[in-house]
């Protein structure tokens, strides 16, 4: 049951779980201009009526109801499953029993199954093609040969560009990698000022980078974080966030921190490089600061549908309204500016579970570190469960995880410190 509101008053609409409100054909429908209701409002709702979640019981609310095509029309052999909004606890019912429930309501086709909507999750050699097909589409940007052309973004950091010369280089030195954070001053305090948080209680005060490499953070932490920060501030965070969702540096931290746990806690003989998961996980969503460059005018509508649609992963939406993922600009952008395949990889595939190609680990430990996060209340998008799967696959002690997560949460004051850190670097 989502839960929405305009100047005319409260609508929920019922819908089955594995499909995307179409918010903009609703409002067309009805005349209206409806909106998820603020998380504030359905928090008193909930206190209202003394359960932990709402139910898709429509009496509980006595808001006006539509009921989507499917459930409306559903036939006497199908059967409802319905969350109780109680802990592990479900309700069953049929058809014809439910809707009796509902009262008075009225039909629409306002719900597009999530299988109808062909989100692009495992060929990126169709990738360019799509990004272009976008752009004609909803930009009036001239497609040129260059992807990064095409979508006007600032050249690759100069920072950047030298801390990937670094990174190839067999005999670079903690000097070489000083020398570059030093020649940006906003990035050189942000690393002293990150050795000195209360997140790595260091011994003493920091003073130089010199001194934040080799007594605190370390070569691989200092040159990672000075690449994600380099990157993130090329373009300007969007503002208007779906409501409780965390802004870009929060959710760069909390990915990249839970990676390095992830990747600390498997087995030497795979483990992945943890500069290079680090990096993936500050990066992880970078792809979303390149749609809100890239399509300002629909950066309000794909929140307005986010909001609406709060089980719903990003990616269905995204590939609804404009035709591409997150995930596949970033990809291809990170293939264009020459980063390292692991981190390419990373971010394209973060979210195609049957991925098995080339550097496979790196986009299972951002999903893996993801459903954690997740599952301790980090607000980072739609609900999805921790696989067990994904733990037996990367070779993890499912208890020593559990406590190095628990342990990373209970730390978000921090984190969040960290986060402000960043946003003015």
């Amino acid at each position: 049951m989502i839960l929405l509101s305009d100047t005319m008053g409260h609508l929920q609409v019922i819908q089955r779980a594995d499909a995307l409100l179409d918010i903009d054909t609703l409002n067309r429908e009805l005349g209206r201009q409806l909106e998820a209701i603020p998380r504030a409002e359905a928090s008193r709702l909930r206190t209202r009526l003394q359960l932990p979640g709402i139910p898709a019981v429509p009496g509980l609310t006595g808001y006006e109801t539509v009921l989507d095509k499917t459930v409306a029309e559903a036939g006497s052999s199908q059967r409802f499953i319905i969350d109780s909004g109680v802990e592990d606890t479900l309700l069953r019912f049929q058809p014809v029993e439910y809707t009796g429930l509902c009262g008075r309501f009225r039909t629409l086709a306002c719900a597009i199954p999530l299988t109808d909507i062909a989100v692009n999750f495992g060929e990126p050699e169709h990738d360019s093609t799509q990004i272009n097909r976008a752009l004609q589409r909803f930009t009036s940007l001239r497609i040129k040969q260059r992807l990064e052309d095409t979508l006007e973004l600032p050249p690759l950091p100069e920072t950047a560009q030298r801390i990937i010369h670094l990174r190839v280089d067999p005999n670079a030195e903690v000097g070489d990698l000083a020398d570059v954070v030093e020649a940006d001053p906003s990035l050189a305090a942000q690393v002293v000022s990150w050795a000195n948080s209360s997140f790595y209680a260091a011994p003493g005060e920091v003073r130089s980078i010199y001194d934040a490499i080799m007594r605190v953070l370390g070569f691989e932490l200092v040159m990672n974080l000075a690449m994600g920060i380099s990157l993130g501030r090329t373009l300007k965070q969007p503002r208007g966030l779906p409501e409780g969702y965390l802004d870009y540096w929060q959710q760069a931290l909390w990915v990249a921190q839970a990676a390095g746990n992830v990747t600390g806690l498997m087995p030497r003989n795979r483990r992945p490089a943890f500069g290079l998961a680090y990096l993936s996980g500050l990066l992880h969503n970078f792809g979303f600061l390149v749609l809100a460059h890239v399509f300002p005018p629909h950066l309000a509508l794909i929140i307005r549908f986010s909001e609406a649609n709060r089980h719903v992963d990003t990616a269905y939406i995204e590939h609804f309204l404009l035709g591409v993922t997150r995930e596949q600009i970033a990809g291809q952008l990170m293939e264009r500016w020459e980063m390292p395949g692991e981190v390419v990889t990373a971010l394209r595939h973060q979210k195609n579970e049957h991925y098995q190609g080339l550097h496979a680990d790196y986009p299972a430990v951002l999903r893996l570190s993801r459903q954690l996060l997740l599952a301790r209340g980090i607000p980072l998008g739609a609900p999805e469960p921790v696989s067990q799967a994904l733990i037996a696959e990367l070779g993890l002690n499912e208890a020593e995880l559990n406590d190095a997560m628990d342990n990373l949460v209970a730390s978000r004051s921090d984190i969040r410190g960290l986060a402000d850190m960043m946003k003015s670097a």
